[in-house]
């Protein structure tokens, strides 16, 4: 008897086993996959393969972000390649499998993906960017014996969407086991319709299957839990499900005194869902909310009854150096930057997002904008954006598999993500107006005796002119205005408590086709002078900005403008891919974050106006490289002449270190009213904000090695900034974002390599060949300088500094112990980094 149990013991903790718990649904599929890419045109005959001589790996992974950048490819993915993957993964099932429901769920596998288990066709995803599962239970061997699973992963086409997308499976992949009567996946679906100050109703509704061949009577319990693990409300009911059926039931609990979630407190709850059998809990399903309402109207936006404004910055779902396949805390680091400038709302433009990239919005207190699609029933031209040319093989994406996937992807991602309080708004699409040429003439911003009016808000045609124009246009096989109008139905289908939205190029003309019609909210893509124009024609119509440059023009829209809530800067991050063709950049340069994550310019003006605590800082240029110039009469930096003083944040530096007597314009961002500026202890006089009306305070400064000071007061208190220059460089300064790691395999830190002279100010203009030396229990991601224009290649440990400065991304192994991290270069030496795996 002890012998069979020993060997029952050995079974389930075999490590090349999935030990299936009954209390446990959820199960971690990342590690020990095998990968190979194959040739393009070589079709799987024989599935499962020989998989013996292929790469050991564990997911996420991009096999994109591995190679090097190569001219010959395409810049608006990055000008790196695509191919054809295949993945296998051995595993074996504990004996009782057999009475059980076994699903594969993959957060996002890019692209044209088809799934088998033990050679047997499991079914196929051809959007990159939506969550799918498959159940296996059919074919799953449960009796000891090893099961294959197999992902062949066709991205041939790499230059398929806009912009870098990484190949591969690049999100999580779990396995979930359940019993035959359960909760499905993404089956609960929480809100909350009533809040006052001293409670909120929540309903939530589950779903429960029964796939066995008897009925079942069962309770099903919904317990509400505080962020502190603590039960606020619960609810118990009896039910009965049919075989073979499922049912939908509601359940209203009430939680006294809630704490709401907003940006600044994003208070959690949990419904932990139990279903009994007979005594006994046989599924137990954990679904986190937050209590908050929503309210649209043409006053604006209104988060739990307030009015809100929406700070927001597009992102695209890269992360640099780790390309698609981004580890939760790269992601944490990028958002902290971000909300320091005061940023509290995302738009994943133009694709779904992963979910843990969610769970980071809900917990840290973002809003989202969730945009579903990029392309429609027309395709868009990747390489040549704007100037429209033939769509090439390799740039056909989504819009072959459009009419027959768009329902289902759009429905999976929003079931996934529909109990995230940080969704706050549906986007169907993004710029899709320009795969509808008519779209242009019905403007009449392209006709030839048209004067700029696209841009500065001369609308030369009449509303009426605009409609008529539409009406007259020949008939087409697809009308934009009944594709949106099919997709906000589906929106509806799935989720009637968030408003459907999209972000449109040419909003005059969707006003006069019906496109604007179908949404709830219609976002401007930088159109912000026509916004007057639009609710003065269509007054029932909400409006407000989706997409915008990163001009103080634009976030003045907002303040001016009642109606208008919202901004969504064109970027947050700098971002892979949309490179017009311009090598060696490989990488569209946004406003506030750079490749690396490091701070630009853009992030001190924002959050000058974004932040309502007292801040101060400082950016340099040369005089002759700005658009501004030394009035002699004022000795003040004026705009010169046909240039606006809009925020021109790619040419700035952050240091002090010219040639004598250069004349250099000294930018000081700040919410104070005054700022003095000082150089050597010498005051260059103040400026307010009535003579800056970018917010920016400028003087034009003759270059003198030394210290700068800038300096305003706030209510009593004295809040100053300073620049120094540097001296030659004397060493590698290494720092690091934390000291301890769990030792989970996908824990990371951040560590920065910077020149520092013999004072430790950082040197910007001085650059060099390091070598990271990362030896103990973690692997290298892979480094980067930030540089929009830097092609060496990632996954490795050397590279070329850029202002004298580069970072290392290091990940856990699944093994407690230490890591100690060291840069060296032909000239210089650092200190070193030590940091523990626990």
């Amino acid at each position: 008897m002890k012998l069979k149990l020993v060997l029952l013991i050995l079974l389930f903790i075999n490590i090349t086993s999935i030990s299936v718990v009954a209390q446990e649904r959820e199960h971690d599929f990342n590690f020990d996959w095998k990968f190979t890419l194959v040739e393009e045109t070589k079709k799987p005959t024989q599935i499962p393969l020989n998989d013996s001589d292929w790469r050991a790996i564990r997911l996420p992974h991009d096999w994109s972000v591995e190679a090097s950048f190569n001219k010959d490819l395409e810049g608006c993915t990055g000008y790196l390649p695509g191919g054809v993957g295949v993945y296998q993964k051995h595993f074996k099932t504990p004996l009782n499998a057999s009475e059980k429901n076994i699903f594969i769920l993959f957060d996002g596998v890019y692209n044209n993906a088809t799934f088998w288990l033990n050679g047997k066709l499991l079914g196929e995803n051809p959007y990159g960017y939506s969550p799918t599962y498959f159940e296996l239970t059919k074919h799953l061997k449960t009796d000891g014996s090893e099961n294959i699973i197999t992902v062949h992963v066709d991205h041939s086409r790499y230059a398929d969407s806009r912009w870098y997308t990484g190949s591969g499976i690049y999100r999580n992949v779990k396995l979930i086991t359940v019993d035959k009567l359960h909760i499905p996946i993404w089956g609960t679906f929480v809100t909350t319709p009533e809040i006052t100050n001293k409670k909120a109703v929540v309903s939530i509704e589950t779903n429960v299957k029964n796939s066995d061949r008897k009925s079942k009577k069962f309770v099903l319990t919904n317990e509400i839990l505080d962020g502190k693990g603590s039960s606020v409300s619960i609810q118990k009911k009896e039910l009965k499900v049919s075989a073979g059926k499922s049912l939908v039931n509601t359940q209203l609990l009430t939680v006294s005194n809630p704490k709401l979630w907003d940006t600044e407190n994003p208070n959690m709850y949990k419904v932990v869902s139990t279903i009994t059998l007979k005594g006994k809990v046989v599924d137990t399903y954990t679904t986190p909310f937050g209590i908050r309402s929503l309210e649209t109207n043409d006053q604006g936006f209104f988060l739990n009854g307030k009015s809100n404004y929406v700070k927001g910055v597009c992102l695209h779902h890269d992360g640099g150096l780790v390309g698609a396949a981004v580890p939760e805390g790269v992601w944490r680091r990028r958002l902290e930057s971000l909300k320091e400038a005061g940023c509290n709302a995302i738009r994943t433009s133009h694709n779904p997002f992963s979910e843990e990239f969610l769970d980071l919005c809900d917990e840290m207190g973002f809003l989202v904008q969730n945009e579903i699609f990029d392309e429609m029933d027309n395709p868009k031209d990747k390489q040549f954006n704007l100037n429209e040319r033939s769509v090439k093989y390799i740039t056909r994406g989504y819009t072959e598999h459009f009419q027959k996937w768009g329902e289902s992807d759009l429905k999976r991602t929003m079931l996934r993500d529909r109990n995230h309080p940080s969704v706050f708004q549906w986007s169907i699409g993004n710029e899709i107006e320009w795969t509808y040429p008519d779209y242009k003439h019905v403007s009449g911003f392209w006709d030839p005796e048209n004067k700029g009016g696209y841009w500065n808000g001369n609308i030369r045609l009449t509303a009426e002119e605009m409609q008529a124009r539409y009406k007259a246009l020949p008939d087409r096989k697809y009308k934009l205005a009944e594709t949106a109008g099919k997709l906000a139905s589906w929106v509806k289908d799935v989720d009637t408590t968030r408003p459907v939205t999209a972000n449109l190029i040419i909003p005059v003309a969707s006003c006069a086709s019906g496109y604007a019609a179908a949404l709830d909210i219609v976002g401007f893509s930088y159109q912000i002078a026509h916004y007057d124009w639009c609710k003065k024609n269509y007054p029932d119509m909400i409006f407000t900005g989706s997409e915008n440059s990163g001009y103080l023009s634009e976030w003045n829209s907002i303040i001016e403008n009642p109606m208008v809530f919202s901004m969504y800067m064109w970027t947050g991050i700098d971002y892979m891919g949309e490179s017009n063709e311009k090598w060696p950049r490989k990488a569209f340069p946004g406003d506030m974050l750079d490749m690396a994550g490091f701070k630009k310019a853009g992030w001190n003006n924002f959050k000058s106006i974004w932040v309502n605590k007292p801040n101060i800082s400082f950016n340099t240029r040369l005089l002759s490289d700005s658009k501004f110039k030394l009035d002699e009469l004022s000795g003040k930096v004026v705009p010169k002449k046909g240039k606006t003083p809009n925020w021109d944040n790619h040419i700035l530096n952050d240091h002090w270190n010219y040639k004598q007597g250069e004349m250099i314009v000294v930018e000081v961002s700040s919410n104070l009213p005054v700022v003095e500026l000082f150089l050597n202890g010498k005051s260059l006089g103040e400026r307010g904000l009535s003579q800056c009306p970018d917010r920016i305070f400028r003087w034009a400064v003759p270059y003198e090695a030394g210290t700068l000071v800038a300096k305003g007061g706030f209510t009593g208190a004295e809040i100053k900034t300073e620049l120094k220059s540097a001296s030659e460089p004397v060493k590698i300064k290494l720092t690091v974002d934390k000291t301890e790691l769990n030792a989970d395999g996908y824990d990371v830190a951040h560590i920065i390599a910077q020149l520092v002279d013999k004072d430790g100010n950082d040197v910007k203009t001085t650059n060099i060949d390091l070598t990271f030396e990362v030896n103990g229990e973690a692997k290298v991601l892979g480094v980067d300088n930030g540089a929009d224009t830097n092609i060496q290649d990632y996954q490795t440990n050397s590279l070329k500094t850029t202002k004298g400065r580069s970072l290392l991304i290091i990940q856990s192994l699944r093994k407690k112990g230490s890591i100690k991290i060291e840069a060296k270069s032909a000239k210089f030496n650092s200190n070193t980094i030590q940091i523990t795996t626990r």
